[in-house]
């Protein structure tokens, strides 16, 4: 996924020159994560720019020149570090649009590594999709995989609006798959159906979805034949496309790693509650993270759903 990125920036980057990037070390250092690798050297310090560790100022100055015909692409070195930001999200980056009746637009993509699986420390492994999503104005992206990632993110520069892009940290470097080399996109707001199944629908997506897969299998060997949907866009919500899959199968199990109090898997569920009824065979369920602070990483694999905590549930939506 940290390949699929940084092509992705390289190559919208050489076809607009509005398109900037900012953040702590995304230039000499290119990241901490190095998704930014070598895009200073080919694109100069005036368009990859090193911000001081400033989170509000760095959200503030990309609004900022996203109103005067930028497309900047600001990046927050860790999710839990755009709290300090969050002002600037809420009150201005998800507004200004609204607040001039469609007037201007942001034309701006915030990035932040989300989610555990790498051990970090504390405040860098938060999961903070539902405060976005409830900061309407914004569209709120999480890709589960390389070739997802790069289609996405060339989707959500060319959006006029802003969107906020999460990449899963667990999928940097964990897995690889194809990724063409030339310019592609992937519509925002449109799920992906990972797998198709009879017995029972998965909703998901970031990290999460790769452990759905796995479990899937697992459950293959029981005849329990499983559909999973990829989000892929949290927000706009693809209602449609969860709710056809839940009237086929009659059953669903929402899995993800955000704490379970507050989070999308509510409003999924009611969503499938409202339009699926008379179809729903079994409770709906949730596989999600604990409604604690995110613990240090000794206890990071308690916290985060794995493949065992998915087969789980769905053998208990199975039994009804």
């Amino acid at each position: 996924m940290v390949a699929a990125i940084n092509q992705a920036l390289k190559q919208e980057m050489s076809k607009d020159k509005s398109v900037v990037l900012l953040g702590e070390d995304v230039g000499v250092d290119g990241g901490v994560f190095r998704v930014t690798d070598g895009l200073i050297k080919e694109f100069g310090a005036e368009r990859v720019i090193d911000t001081p560790l400033a989170e509000a100022g760095i959200v503030g100055a990309s609004i900022g020149m996203a109103v005067n015909g930028l497309k900047p692409v600001p990046e927050i070195q860790f999710d839990g570090f755009t709290y300090q930001a969050f002002h600037h999200i809420k009150q201005h980056m998800a507004r200004f649009s609204q607040r001039s009746s469609g007037t201007f637009h942001l034309p701006m993509v915030l990035r932040a590594p989300c989610g555990g699986g790498v051990r970090a420390l504390e405040h860098h492994s938060e999961s903070p999709e539902a405060f976005f999503v409830h900061s309407q104005g914004i569209k709120v992206v999480m890709p589960s995989g390389p070739y997802d990632a790069k289609g996405l993110l060339l989707s959500a520069i060319r959006d006029p609006d802003p969107v906020i892009f999460l990449e899963p940290k667990k999928c940097y470097r964990s897995f690889k798959e194809e990724v063409p080399e030339e310019e592609y996109t992937i519509p925002l707001g449109e799920a992906n159906i990972k797998r198709e199944g009879k017995d029972v629908t998965i909703v998901t997506w970031g990290a999460m979805t790769r452990v759905c897969l796995e479990a899937a299998e697992k459950l293959k060997e029981e005849n329990v034949d499983v559909e999973i949907i990829d989000l892929r866009t949290i927000w706009p919500l693809d209602t449609e496309k969860v709710i056809e899959s839940v009237k086929k199968t009659g059953r669903a199990v929402i899995v993800h790693e955000a704490t379970r109090a507050g989070g999308m898997g509510g409003e999924i569920a009611a969503r499938i509650q409202e339009k699926c009824l008379y179809n729903i065979e079994a409770p709906i369920l949730r596989v999600t993270g604990f409604d604690v602070p995110y613990p240090q990483f000794a206890l990071e694999d308690y916290f985060m759903p794995d493949v065992f905590r998915v087969v789980k549930y769905v053998r208990r939506v199975m039994s009804n």
